[in-house]
């Protein structure tokens, strides 16, 4: 699947998660068994278009790795394990936060990257982005200076992967900020200037160049 994604995105640099161009953005973490969570992920329905993001997954925290999540990398800290899934194939936008974010591929997965100290006045061109491949039941740890946003199919399936934050992370903020950037709770976003449906929802239109389609 990588070679494949590689000759058919030649504008765009593509790597796997496991190779050392990765070191940058985030780590594999190779010690977690996500056989159940995988399991599970793949019984919940997925959008017939779409993308669905929950913050906090019931079936998911019932399952001892959400506490292992927990305990090993957020250090005990109190954690949330949500899911993202559904039909995305672009890069249309960038988050952060001011934490790492844990992702466990439930399908085969592509995410788009970038480096946060990469935006200058809110601006940062596609170029400074790279693509990286996650094989079923890869988790990752994020780091809290790499630019993500949603996952990109590799079929025509789509795509899921589950999301694990610190709690409270990406839910409603309690007031308004005048940082216009953050959008939700540990969440700041800009979005692809030819995004239009998100700079309508009020984002920020901070990245030009490119807005890649991960083809497959």
């Amino acid at each position: 699947m990588l070679e494949i994604l590689k000759k058919k995105n030649p504008e765009l640099k593509v790597y796997s998660v496991f190779d050392e161009e990765f070191k940058s953005f985030g780590r594999v973490i190779e010690n977690i068994d996500t056989t159940e969570i995988v399991n599970v992920g793949e019984k919940i329905p997925m959008p017939e278009m779409g993308v669905r993001y929950v913050p906090s997954e019931a079936e998911f925290e019932k399952l001892p790795i959400a506490e292992e999540i927990q305990n090993e990398l957020f250090g005990t800290l109190p954690a949330q394990l949500g899911y993202c899934h559904g039909h995305s194939s672009f890069l249309n936008a960038a988050e952060w936060h001011t934490s790492s974010e844990i992702n466990i591929a439930i399908t085969p997965m592509v995410l788009i990257m970038g480096h946060r100290w990469e935006i200058e006045n809110d601006k940062i061109d596609s170029s400074k982005f790279v693509a990286f491949y996650l094989p079923k039941g890869t988790v990752i740890e994020c780091f809290a200076t790499t630019l993500h946003y949603c996952p990109c199919q590799v079929s025509d399936e789509g795509f899921g992967c589950a999301v694990g934050l610190p709690k409270s992370t990406n839910t409603a903020l309690d007031d308004v900020l005048n940082d216009k950037l953050i959008s939700a709770k540990n969440k700041w976003i800009i979005c692809h200037e030819e995004n239009q449906s998100a700079i309508a929802r009020g984002i920020t239109p901070g990245i030009t160049g490119v807005n890649f389609e991960i083809k497959y």
